[in-house]
């Protein structure tokens, strides 16, 4: 089982998992939230498609993962040897204006996997997390053992997910790895985030809303990377543990620079400063030595490089994204998010 699996992440990974194991069934759990998008995996319905059905190996269920009657019924009747949860409630500008939204899905909705996970006996669930659940580091690293600080309702409810998992396994045995993620970028990424959304502003002629001074530092993780690491840890991996997944780190005025070189523009002349967000965390700084010295895990995706092929996919697949940014969804929370109204 894979949650989310119609989101940016959880799509590149059920493509990873569908051409790198052949032998596998993957069922798709995905409730279809303003971010899932059914054209992220058309290549894989299609290749499914041509198949006879007893041949198919893929399949989306479209629900909730808070929906315990639902999950109960795929657990007992599909008995999962791996299930890998992604879905989630994850822009921090949301998460502002939307806080129970969060709660329900990191941390109720963790909850009830993790507890089919524990009845069914799964071998083994992959809890999805992210670097930010250790809020800002002004210097050095964060490890696996570093206190949580999150600073933010998006963070909060991850952090609290992640308890949960951790708790579980200590008291039931469950068997859950949690591997906290730094940001990632790829394709298909929804365009409210940084770089979908500089490239997709810059081929349309219009400001990048860019909060605070734009020195906040990140680590950019290539979702190809990201993918790659999960899958070392959930089959070569201990069936309990915390690994981080660690990008290179630039700040968003850095980014911004890397896109607009790659469409040829003057960065300088596309850009507007807007309001920081209440809380601000100014630096991400995740370790990822543990995942490195155990797997012999690196990137293999420099964002200098890999930042020209991105912005080539979002050039090339325009209907896309301004489907998204169509959508009343997309453009109730853009106008919040790009004057900075956070109350």
């Amino acid at each position: 089982m894979v949650t989310g699996g119609l989101g940016f992440i959880g799509s590149h990974f059920i493509r990873h998992l569908y051409y790198a194991y052949p032998q596998y069934d993957i069922i798709n759990l995905d409730t279809l939230t303003y971010a899932g998008n059914t054209d992220n995996l058309a290549d894989i319905e299609q290749a499914e498609a041509a198949k006879a059905l007893p041949d198919r190996r893929y399949e989306h269920v479209r629900g909730n993962i808070c929906d315990e009657a639902l999950v109960e019924r795929l657990f007992a009747e599909k008995n999962f040897a791996l299930v890998f949860h992604f879905a989630a409630e994850t822009h921090v500008d949301r998460s502002i204006f939307n806080f129970g939204d969060f709660v329900r899905t990191n941390v109720e909705g963790t909850r009830v996997l993790l507890d089919a996970v524990r009845r069914h006996k799964v071998p083994k669930m992959i809890q999805i997390s992210t670097d930010e659940v250790y809020g800002n580091v002004p210097d050095g690293y964060s490890t696996e053992d570093t206190p949580f600080n999150p600073s933010s309702p998006y963070s909060a409810s991850k952090a609290a997910g992640d308890m949960l998992a951790k708790t579980y396994a200590a008291v039931y045995g469950t068997p859950v790895v949690i591997i906290r993620g730094s940001n990632n970028y790829g394709t298909h990424q929804y365009p409210e985030k940084l770089i979908p959304l500089a490239i997709t502003n810059l081929l349309n002629a219009e400001l990048i809303p860019v909060h605070g001074n734009g020195e906040h530092v990140r680590s950019w993780l290539h979702v190809a990377d990201f993918c790659r690491a999960i899958d070392l840890v959930a089959h070569a991996g201990p069936a309990a543990g915390i690994y981080n997944v660690a990008g290179e780190q630039k700040n968003n005025l850095e980014i911004i620079q890397m896109v607009a070189d790659g469409l040829g523009k003057d960065s300088g002349k596309h850009i507007v400063h807007v309001g920081d967000r209440p809380s601000a965390d100014l630096r991400y700084a995740p370790h990822a030595g543990k995942l490195e010295q155990e797997f012999g895990w690196r990137r293999e995706h420099a964002i200098s490089d890999a930042i020209h092929t991105v912005v080539e996919w979002y050039r090339t697949n325009e209907q896309w994204w301004r489907s998204i940014k169509s959508k009343k969804e997309f453009a109730d929370h853009y106008e919040k998010q790009s004057k900075a109204r956070w109350y």
